[in-house]
């Protein structure tokens, strides 16, 4: 046993991170659940409306990271391993990133039309949000909640699996039958980014199984 696991038993951890954590999970699943609304609908005004909310979401996400950051630096304790806590608040900031990414292609390329499998990945997309959200929850006691977090894990690995299958279907679909060269590369663009966002979710989930592992 190292210095720093015989000063964890005696020194008690700094528990000012589990409302950042919180806080950076409500804020995700508000990005991912303004994203489907942005996909259940045409209107390029409405559109317009939701990419500058998620826009505003995306700013306070960065300041949940600065934050977590901050306090990583002047903590002697922490709850889990640094390097855990900061990949932890990093993947959370990178899915509110590409939301962001993909509202922010929504509003600007505005398609002709919206692939139905947009509606579709959006809905994953809030799915794994909502189920990270409760992840981090049971991380205040994270042996005590083992089952609830690999639970989660699986839930959200095979929503990865789902959003892969519909988006390769996708892609094969778009190139067989839009002839248009510029919608073409638009739907492209966003069909990639929302692909990217349900595996930035489940890296979420890889570092929940790095801190279970550590922690038995």
């Amino acid at each position: 046993m190292n210095i720093d696991s015989i000063l964890k038993i005696f020194v008690p951890k700094d528990h000012s991170f589990f409302p950042l954590f919180e806080s950076d999970a409500q804020n995700l699943v508000k990005a991912a659940g303004l994203l489907r609304d942005m996909m259940a609908g045409t209107d390029s005004a409405e559109h317009e409306r939701i990419h500058k909310e998620i826009k505003d979401v995306e700013h306070i996400g960065d300041e949940i990271t600065t934050k977590t950051y901050e306090q990583l630096n002047k903590s002697f304790i922490t709850p889990f391993d640094r390097e855990d806590i900061h990949e932890l608040t990093a993947h959370i900031d990178d899915v509110v990133d590409t939301i962001n990414g993909i509202a922010r292609r929504i509003f600007l390329y505005q398609p002709m039309k919206m692939m139905p499998l947009y509606k579709e990945m959006a809905e994953l997309i809030y799915e794994g949000a909502k189920e990270i959200e409760t992840a981090i929850h049971c991380l205040k006691d994270p042996v005590a909640n083992k089952a609830k977090i690999t639970r989660v894990c699986g839930i959200v690995t095979a929503i990865e699996h789902k959003a892969d299958e519909l988006y390769f279907a996708a892609v094969a679909e778009l190139f067989k039958n839009e002839e248009a060269p510029k919608d073409l590369i638009k739907n492209n663009k966003i069909l990639e980014l929302l692909e990217r966002c349900v595996d930035e979710e489940e890296d979420v989930t890889d570092t929940l199984k790095t801190i279970l592992i550590k922690m038995a």
